[in-house]
């Protein structure tokens, strides 16, 4: 939506994020959801709801809608009680289905601004709320304070997506709690100042695990979250992988060039040896897992180096451990008819 207020003052962000900043004028906002989206027309899933979201869809932060994405319905709905109602979401699940993807996908269909943080481990509490700076003016060197993302964000009608959420530093984790209650301001010590959060900021996050640690040695660098955290997360939904004919679908949506009978034969195949993977993974067998995103990679090297095979073993083998290679070797045979 333009920005109707001419006396709405605007200050320069950085370069990685071209959102225009914009401050409460006399208390007003000047930039709120000014139009309704059908979630049954607009996402496909059978409630009777209609989500805010905004007719400008001109921000170069609105994601690019995927038309090929599926929605899951469960947490579609989770996502888009987080739009309409100022909830906290967390997605939680295997990597490879799409959490973080799901989540921009309902805000490109919202046009609504969205914005992610990978909370690795090099990700620091000055990084999150802003640092004094060094910088050059008139030739004169001058310290000043540059604002981080975390209070930007709560002043704009952004959706902030916090990725690997429990692989974030037990500091930066403190420095996120305030901010998770739906009221909750952000004080800056340094500046002295208390940020009000604007109307439309939203605030999710995506997570391998569910706050209680990993026990599989899947995702390594996770850790256990502080439960009095976890418990200001109003919805927790679980997105894993689709059954095989969802999935099936959503491959020949992306590579439209094997939908042929030979080409779904295939294709289906390649599903199939991914799940088996899942479930060996599931009873203990194997401990590498072939998600959705290494099926894609392993369909776009086929059609790269014009074998299977050789695809598979680039994409996928190759990542397992030696001592699990006759396993997936035999996975490979039972979908296949081919030994490695």
């Amino acid at each position: 939506m333009p920005n109707t207020n001419s006396d709405a003052k605007k200050e320069p962000m950085s370069a990685s994020f071209d959102l225009t900043q914009l401050t409460p004028n006399n208390g007003k906002y000047t930039t709120i959801p000014d139009k309704k989206f059908s979630a049954r027309e607009t996402f496909g899933i059978d409630i009777d709801w209609d989500i805010p979201g905004f007719e400008d869809d001109q921000n170069p932060n609105i994601p690019t809608i995927d038309k090929t994405y599926k929605f899951d319905a469960t947490t579609t709905k989770a996502i888009l009680a987080g739009f309409s109602h100022n909830r906290r979401v967390m997605v939680q699940g295997y990597h490879g289905t799409g959490k973080s993807t799901h989540i921009e996908q309902v805000a490109a269909r919202l046009n609504w601004p969205c914005v992610r943080i990978n909370l690795d481990s090099h990700v620091s509490r000055l990084d999150l709320l802003g640092k004094d700076m060094i910088s050059l003016k008139e030739g004169k060197q001058i310290t000043e304070y540059k604002q981080g993302l975390l209070p930007w964000a709560l002043q704009n009608p952004v959706a902030l997506v916090f990725d690997e959420y429990d692989a974030g530093r037990p500091d930066v984790m403190f420095v996120i709690q305030r901010v998770l209650e739906a009221e909750g301001k952000l004080t800056l010590l340094d500046q002295n100042t208390v940020i009000r959060p604007h109307p439309a900021f939203r605030l999710f996050a995506t997570a391998n695990t569910v706050g209680l640690g990993d026990a599989t040695g899947l995702y390594h660098g996770t850790q256990q979250l502080n439960q009095g955290q976890m418990d200001r997360w109003n919805i927790v939904t679980a997105l894993n992988y689709l059954p095989h004919d969802d999935e099936l679908n959503i491959m020949l949506a992306k590579y439209p060039e094997l939908d042929t009978s030979q080409g779904k034969e295939e294709l289906s195949a390649m599903i199939k040896l991914a799940t088996l993977t899942r479930e060996g993974f599931k009873n203990g067998d194997i401990s590498t897992v072939m998600s959705p995103r290494a099926v894609i990679s392993w369909i776009e090297n086929t059609q790269i180096f014009q074998n299977r095979e050789e695809a598979f073993i680039m994409s996928f083998l190759n990542k397992c451990d030696d001592l699990e290679h006759n396993i997936i070797k035999e996975y490979y045979q039972r979908c296949f008819g081919i030994d490695l």
